[in-house]
């Protein structure tokens, strides 16, 4: 079956590669921890002729984990080879290809993982992600896994999780949404994949978290107490790993790095002039030599267990820029009422700043923002009386005008009950256009869908939702304004992605927080970020899923007991600012391929460099999500020691 059947796009230089279409089957969800158990792998020309295919099973040398899933035992993977001796003909077919894959960064970890542990370079330069792909085209589809992309694109599947089978249906809806891509002139989302080689990227065992909270620095000469945050730098005579373990073993928290949130520094030469030294003395952090804390690790006090804390209520948002804040108003928080119930909708407390425990006061030096007063919710009226909302099954693609005038434009797109789409894709039912648009790119492509275009007076008196409106993905979503909160309905596995207009001049990388009662990081690792993109127990995990979408996946059930809120941020890598990049789509579901469950559009920055994106957080038994949109015009670096992580 020819790739490009539906259509032949070797004459398009954007569309036209060789690929390398792949798919495993795997002992578990982790790739550092578990196991590759089969692997197909078909390569196809850029005219869409199948070229190779080759598929076999392998023995992982341990437990083969979900069997009522792939069906795979240890009796059948018993005579199968190791993956190192099938290493190399799996690499020459992924050689000088893109690699493709449904979920392409899992496949691309556990390869990179399995080619690590036999010594070799995984031999993928670049990715691409059909559920990426098919996120920018926007399908009619009922989600976006495998299966339903196979109805949608009439693909016939035969053996769900089987590797080969798998990629052969891989191939038809590959083909498929590349005809799509190119009709919609929409660009892949092609992911540079770095050499991962061992011993970067060999597996590491995961960091245990500390059971306590941070009690702060310790008075001069006082003891030591469970959960304070010790650093260590320099040489010392016990080896690192004993102190470390001893130091663990008594309920101390180890660190990295030094942040003016650390406790003390252990170092046997203060003067050293060592990144951590000279930060310890910067934050005024007690500095303990090695004689001195091994003494005091004979007498640490009982410290306070995260889980015996009171759940605090969880505050709102940073206080805004004057930028941000003059140019949305504030909207009361959106509410689900309980089955058989109608709940006021009712605004939340102000939030701290990163690395503040309190709410902060108003600065009466600080003008107030400019801007339309908050409106304030009515308690005696139930959240499920709302005004009618005429854009319901709309999606709503803003061309042309300022940054100011499209990010109001889009709000009232919300305003109305649509969705404000950034990108062109087939789930766009109308196009505005302000003043400039007709000059944009993408006219050529809406005149040729022949989609209705609408002056900027349509927002002011817009017809009523079209009869023959197409049903999309996000039709039963929930469009959050900024600062719209909704409730969770299972501590499961969220997604949170966050996409933006392709950029020429800049790239924006999303990053996440997993944050205590104080809003502090317990550890290091509970910064993820691209370097780090998985904290160490595995619960919080950064997707690259293409040059404008990033996601963050966070496993509630999995976080530690400390964990009360998960921060998601972008930062703008240059001297661009977000009202240079415009609007942010994010989307909340509850698994990689589900359908989402919410979404928002963020546009209100202008001069910000830093865009805290959302946040997933405890109230009393409830995990909560929050769209919140603010900015900040100071970089990354400072939000990243606000959190209580110095990033050497």
């Amino acid at each position: 079956m020819p790739l490009a059947a539906a259509l032949d796009v070797s004459h398009l230089p954007d569309y036209a590669y060789d690929w390398a279409l792949v798919d495993v089957e795997t002992s578990g969800l982790i790739a550092r921890r578990d196991r590759i158990l089969s692997i197909a792998v078909l390569t196809f020309g850029p005219d869409g002729t199948q070229t190779g295919e080759y598929s076999t099973l392998v023995n992982p040398g341990c437990d083969p984990g979900p069997v009522h899933i792939h069906g795979l035992t240890a009796e059948r993977l018993r005579d199968a080879p190791a993956f190192e001796q099938v290493a190399g003909r799996i690499g020459a077919l992924l050689q000088d290809r893109v690699m493709v894959a449904h979920n392409a960064q899992f496949d691309y970890d556990f390869l990179a993982h399995e080619f690590a542990r036999a010594r070799l370079c995984l031999p993928v330069n670049q990715r691409l992600c059909t559920l990426a792909l098919n996120r920018r085209v926007e399908p009619p589809a009922a989600d976006l896994s495998l299966a339903s992309l196979a109805a949608h694109y009439g693909v016939p599947q035969t053996r769900a999780h089987d590797a080969l089978d798998d990629t052969r249906v891989l191939a038809g809806i590959f083909r498929s949404s590349l005809s799509e891509a190119a009709r919609l002139d929409v660009p892949l989302p092609l992911v540079p994949c770095p050499p991962r080689q061992d011993p970067r990227f060999a597996p590491k065992p995961p960091k245990s978290p500390c059971a306590y909270r941070n009690p702060g620095r310790p008075a001069p000469g006082g003891p030591l107490v469970q959960g304070m945050k010790i650093a260590v730098t320099g040489e010392t005579a016990t080896s690192r790993a004993e102190l470390v373990a001893r130091a663990v073993a008594a309920g101390l928290n180890i660190m990295s790095s030094v942040s003016r949130h650390t406790s003390a520094l252990v170092t046997n030469d203060a003067a050293s002039g060592s990144a951590k030294a000279r930060r310890a003395i910067a934050e005024g952090v007690p500095i303990l030599d090695e004689r001195t804390f091994l003494g005091l690790l004979s007498e640490v006090r009982p410290g306070t267990p995260h889980e015996h804390q009171p759940s605090k209520k969880i505050p709102d948002a940073p206080t805004p820029s004057p930028a941000a804040t003059a140019a949305v108003a504030t909207v009361p928080e959106p509410r689900r009422p309980e089955p058989g119930q109608s709940a006021p909708r009712r605004p939340e407390p102000e939030r701290p700043e990163p690395g503040q425990s309190t709410p902060r006061r108003p600065d009466p030096e600080r003008p107030a923002p400019e801007g339309p007063e908050p409106r304030q919710p009515d308690p005696e009226r139930p959240a499920t009386r709302r005004p009618a909302r005429p854009f319901g099954r709309r999606r709503v693609l803003v061309l042309g005008g300022t940054h100011e005038e499209a990010s109001a434009a889009r709000s009232r797109v919300v305003e109305l009950g649509g969705a404000a789409a950034i990108n062109l894709s087939a789930s766009v039912t109308d196009v505005v256009l302000l003043p400039g648009g007709e000059l944009d790119r993408r006219m050529n492509r809406v005149t040729s869908l022949e989609l209705p275009v609408h002056a900027p007076g349509w927002l002011g008196d817009p017809s009523a939702e079209p009869a023959d409106a197409p049903a999309r993905d996000g039709a039963t979503a929930d469009v959050l304004p900024r600062g719209g909160v909704i409730d969770l309905p299972t501590a499961g596995r969220w997604h949170v992605s966050a996409s933006w207009a392709q950029q020429t001049n800049c790239e924006i990388d999303v990053v996440a927080f997993v944050l205590d009662e104080d809003e502090q990081v317990s550890c290091d690792g509970d910064f993820v970020f691209y370097g780090a993109p998985e904290s160490p127990d595995g619960a919080t995990r950064l997707l690259c899923d293409g040059p404008t979408e990033q996601s963050v996946a966070v496993d509630l059930a999995a976080l530690p007991p400390a964990a009360r809120r998960i921060a998601i941020a972008a930062a703008v890598d240059g001297a661009a600012t977000f009202g240079d990049v415009g609007a942010v789509h994010l989307t909340l579901a509850p698994g990689v391929d589900a359908p989402a469950a919410a979404q928002a559009t963020l546009d209100a920055a202008t001069s910000e460099r830093t865009l805290l994106l959302a946040e997933i957080y405890r109230r009393g038994p409830r995990w909560r999500f929050r769209a919140v949109g603010q900015g900040y015009d100071h970089g990354l670096e400072a939000l990243v020691r606000g959190y209580g992580v110095d990033v050497e």
